[in-house]
């Protein structure tokens, strides 16, 4: 497990520890293998509350888009953890293709979406106004439930990030599961220390107001969890 110094700027209150997980995209096995790994380390120390928390982008190009949903409707798999899952654009994508429109069914299907819709077993022949009738109802509305946003202490939590210079609580949606600059290139403070996915890097990228988890699961590189306590971070990993 990686560990990167301190940012007192930050912090999570007393007894409280979050694992963050970045864009898993289809990819069932890693994210069990890391869930796996989560668990080993929740119970080498276990505090107070455990938040297991996704940062988005939990379907398209992977192999088995269906197979995370579905893990990710139980209950956590880590004993005594709350969990929050949060939407990413790809699945703003999907609800959108899914009302039968042809621009957002075209869309979603040019990045990723081919993958998941075989995944839900959707016929290649089916035209976009019939992939509902794969599609369990159970699994559109735990997709259009999924909250933009969570904050917890001095960190808050968004799929792509923030429009600087905007309050926390204004954000836009469009923004919270879209944004890349000026939110990547920012160089000063913001209202919280940001921790987002959405633009993949080969490694999490850890600066003073923003923590980027997107560590190319979607294009064979590693899906990455953020371990978050107190001022403290570090990492677990494992590869897609």
């Amino acid at each position: 497990m990686a560990e990167h110094p301190p940012s007192p700027l930050y912090a999570l209150p007393p007894g409280e520890r979050i694992y963050a997980i970045g864009d898993a995209h289809g990819h069932l096995d890693a994210l069990c293998a890391l869930h796996d790994k989560i668990r080993a380390h929740a119970l080498q120390a276990p505090p107070a509350k455990i938040t297991v928390l996704y940062i988005g982008d939990l379907i398209d190009r992977g192999p088995d888009s269906a197979g995370v949903i579905d893990l990710l409707m139980r209950p956590p798999s880590v004993p005594n953890a709350h969990s929050v899952v949060l939407m990413g654009n790809h699945e703003r994508m999907m609800l959108d293709a899914l009302t039968g429109d042809l621009t957002a069914a075209h869309r979603w299907v040019a990045n990723g979406g081919e993958e998941a819709l075989q995944s839900w077993n959707v016929p290649g022949s089916a035209p976009p106004s019939r992939w509902r009738e794969w599609i369990p109802p159970a699994v559109v509305d735990f997709l259009r439930s999924r909250p933009l946003m969570h904050r917890a202490g001095g960190y808050f939590f968004a799929h792509a990030g923030i429009r600087p210079g905007i309050p926390l609580d204004r954000q836009s949606p469009h923004d919270l599961l879209w944004i890349r600059e000026p939110f990547l290139s920012w160089p000063r403070p913001l209202p919280a220390r940001v921790v987002h996915g959405h633009t993949p890097t080969p490694r999490p990228e850890v600066l003073a107001h923003r923590i980027n988890i997107d560590t190319g699961a979607g294009w064979g590189g590693i899906l990455t969890c953020a371990v978050m306590e107190g001022d403290d971070i570090a990492f677990l990993e494992t590869p897609a």
